[in-house]
């Protein structure tokens, strides 16, 4: 077996068996500063984007520290939606399987969308580690079922958006049940200013890891077209005339649009997934299942589902709607272009929507801008080419008053006299500037 450069750190050495069968040789960026110090029971907060193998930098450290002959809840990992936290679970089993006291583990996955009663049966012996959404933790906590005071550890993924789902609030509630002195890691993409409260509450003396800072993949590729009067489910099947996705993520604002723009593209013939946090425990299994499966080359989705969802193979973002703030923009276009693979974001936008592409431009991003018509993509003018040259025109109307003499004394029709001078002045200013162009 080829030798791993996990064996530095101080992990037991059935860790190291695992790491090698899950086929790990070198850590990622996030894993070779999180696994040291979280060995060590360091708080954390640790910001990367999906992908960057935070998931083993938290649970190889964290598992290895288990007790397993010890019947007492030792670890608690949460996370915003069900799929992102049934993940982390299927993740934290595997590690489990591998090892060689698979029939010694105790882990429990609680999320909504399941049997509580059955659940709240087999949570009479203690599970070593719980995995979660916050709400049904929180249930169980308070009612009794789960004790958590002897956990050692409390992880929070996706943690801006559990903020941004008001999710943060019952984490508070959960930790008020926990040890003082348990160790607390934050994952996030981004660490929003109004998390600082909850931070400053919770952690003690952090570790800051931010790895890749990047706004978005280099390689990957920023195209807007401008809607106008048309409509979405017209643009996107024009679009996909165009394009050859191995799979494309459309995103829509709301559960609504998102059942409407699927609806409207299957009626036009295309293959079309839907998932979304509307759609019942079952129904949402079944789309990733289907999804997974490649039945789909289109998959219409909102910002709640389909973060934290491990979607391989995306080629293409489509934004149907633009999202209100730019890290839901950077969230959604960071599905495609990983690895070092392309990628192409393409997003319609509104008048409206001209906010947020200004900010995301003053970040850094180029967007190019097209349309497309025919089976082909056309160039189109940027949303401030107007706006420049009406710019423009003021800048030289107010140059070309200020080149006409106002006479002493009013005589009649001295106001058109006035005009015309100023139209001779503007013209020769016109003139000059085709001169220098």
């Amino acid at each position: 077996m080829e030798k791993h450069l996990f064996k530095q750190y101080a992990l037991d050495d059935w860790m190291n068996e695992v790491i090698g069968k899950l086929g790990f040789y070198e850590p990622t960026a996030i894993q070779a500063k999180v696994i040291p110090e979280a060995l060590k029971g360091k708080d954390i907060i640790g910001q990367s984007e999906t992908g960057s193998g935070k998931t083993h930098a938290f649970l190889i450290p964290l598992l290895n520290k288990i007790d397993i002959d010890q019947s007492k809840t030792q670890i608690v990992l949460t996370a915003p939606t069900r799929e992102l936290a049934t993940q982390i679970y299927d993740e934290a089993k595997k590690i489990m399987q591998l090892s060689n006291d698979e029939d010694k583990w105790r882990a429990k996955l609680i999320i909504g969308g399941t049997d509580k009663k059955r659940m709240v049966e087999k949570m009479k012996q203690a599970p070593h580690i719980v995995v979660g959404t916050p709400g049904r933790i929180l249930d169980l906590v308070q009612e009794g079922v789960l004790d958590i005071y002897s956990a050692k550890s409390f992880v929070m993924d996706e943690t801006d958006l559990m903020l941004e789902l008001g999710l943060i609030e019952e984490i508070d509630r959960i930790l008020t049940n926990a040890h003082p002195d348990i160790q607390v890691m934050v994952f996030s993409a981004t660490i929003p200013e109004r998390l600082q409260p909850f931070l400053k509450k919770y952690l003690h003396a952090p570790l800051y890891v931010n790895i890749d800072d990047r706004l978005a993949p280099e390689n990957l590729e920023h195209r807007l077209i401008d809607l106008r009067h048309r409509e979405q489910a017209d643009v996107i099947f024009e679009i996909s005339k165009v394009i050859q996705p191995y799979l494309a993520i459309i995103f829509t604002n709301g559960k609504e649009n998102a059942n409407q723009l699927a609806k409207n593209l299957q009626a036009k013939g295309l293959e079309v997934g839907l998932i979304h946090g509307g759609l019942k425990q079952r129904e949402r299994k079944r789309a990733l299942k289907e999804i997974q499966q490649l039945k789909y080359q289109y998959i219409v989705a909102t910002d709640l589902a389909s973060r934290g969802i491990d979607i391989k193979g995306v080629s293409h973002v489509i934004n149907a709607n633009l999202p209100k703030e730019e890290s839901f923009y950077l969230h959604r276009v960071g599905r495609t272009a990983r690895a070092g693979m392309e990628g192409t974001a393409i997003s319609l936008y509104h008048e409206e929507d001209v906010a947020l592409i200004k900010k995301l431009e003053k970040k850094g991003l180029t967007f190019t801008f097209y349309d497309v018509s025919k089976g082909e993509w056309r160039e189109a003018k940027a949303w401030n080419v107007r706006q420049k040259r009406e710019r423009q025109e003021n800048d030289t109307e107010k140059k070309a008053w200020q080149q006409v003499r106002k006479p002493q004394k009013v005589k009649p029709a001295y106001k058109k006299k006035l005009k015309k001078q100023q139209q001779n002045a503007k013209k020769k200013i016109e003139r000059n500037q085709f001169k220098k162009k």
